[in-house]
């Protein structure tokens, strides 16, 4: 098991980016309510594929804990009932964590395929934990990183319960995000502690004084992307999600903050890439820094000027939380160089 660990961890930061980029295709496609309740979906385990199925009916069985749409309104079976020719409102309860009332089988099934992402992920993260305990005698700096990204992984479950009930409240999908990223970070430090590799980076400190900057700046850029995104969320409420050339109407102060911050962003990261190549640091990753830079501005331009096309906003998002963990690994590889 010892020998298979790295693979583990290597797979594990893989399942965490497959649920961002399932996570990205929910925002994309304004999926995020369509399971109203969690862990199940209108309290089934796999989700229906009809209106039909949720809509109440006479001389209709449903089981205890399915909920159905009536009069535009969430009801909750209380028990197991088959229903007569008229709604007995004394079989069910109003659910009553948020008022949305509406059924669309591919909103529906997308968020369902998010949360499945979450179920393997989780999965994963067992055999992570198993794995870790085992180097508990030998370097307790393995298990304590395993077991750390594990518990919050868990809050992570919880939170994506709190979204739902909550409605997508803004505050709570950027600690969702933002946790999301701390895994990241805690399982690439595992990755990067138990990978025993001859380094012959140098040591520059100035350059690493700007990767901790360049972290710093995209953790705080991804926050308030998602705070930009819930702003268009509420656009496509007010006038569908068919005009999407009404989404960035009026903005506020967050999106031109956003928008602005990038300037910053590719200052510090092309000040990276100039230390590296002038000093032959051998930094190989920041090319990719570069790439990824590159991505994200396109993205966003095209989403602003284009009326978001398909897929511009996951990639947008994805390219974004891969940014902050090649800009983290490498902050990790520069400390490293200090004791060499």
């Amino acid at each position: 098991m010892k020998n298979k660990f790295p693979k583990i961890v290597q797979i594990s930061i893989i399942s965490v980016y497959l649920i961002f980029l399932a996570g990205s295709v929910v925002r994309m496609t304004g999926s995020g309510m369509g399971c109203p309740d969690w862990p199940k979906c209108f309290g089934y385990y796999i989700p229906p594929t009809s209106e039909e199925q949720i809509t109440w009916k006479p001389d209709t069985e449903f089981k205890k804990g399915f909920i159905i749409i009536k009069d535009e309104v969430l009801f909750v079976a209380e028990k197991d009932v088959k229903t007569t020719s008229e709604f007995n409102p004394k079989n069910w309860e109003k659910y009553t964590k948020h008022d949305y009332a509406k059924f669309n089988k591919y909103h529906t099934w997308t968020e369902y395929i998010n949360r499945l992402s979450s179920v393997i992920a989780g999965f994963v993260f067992l055999f992570l934990i198993y794995g870790a305990a085992k180097f508990w005698k030998t370097d307790k700096k393995i298990p304590l990183l395993a077991f750390s990204a594990f518990f919050l992984m868990l809050v992570e479950a919880w939170l994506g319960k709190t979204v739902v009930d909550t409605n997508l409240k803004p505050t709570v999908i950027t600690i969702h995000m933002v946790i999301g990223l701390i895994i990241i970070a805690l399982l690439l430090q595992l990755h990067f502690h138990i990978t025993k590799r001859k380094t012959f980076l140098k040591y520059n400190s100035v350059f690493n004084k700007l990767l901790i900057v360049s972290v710093i700046f995209s953790l705080v850029q991804i926050a308030m992307g998602t705070q930009v995104r819930q702003f268009i969320d509420e656009q496509v409420k007010l006038f569908g999600f068919e005009n999407k050339n009404f989404s960035l109407m009026k903005p506020s102060f967050k999106f031109y903050f956003h928008r602005s911050f990038t300037i910053a962003i590719v200052l510090v990261n092309l000040g990276l890439f100039y230390l590296n190549q002038a000093k032959n640091l051998g930094y190989k990753l920041v090319n990719w820094v570069v790439l990824l830079i590159f991505i994200e501005t396109i993205t966003g331009i095209l989403m602003y000027y284009a009326e978001f096309p398909l897929g511009t906003q996951a990639i947008h998002l994805l390219s974004g939380a891969l940014l902050f963990g090649l800009q983290f690994y490498l902050w990790l590889q520069s400390k490293k160089t200090v004791n060499n």
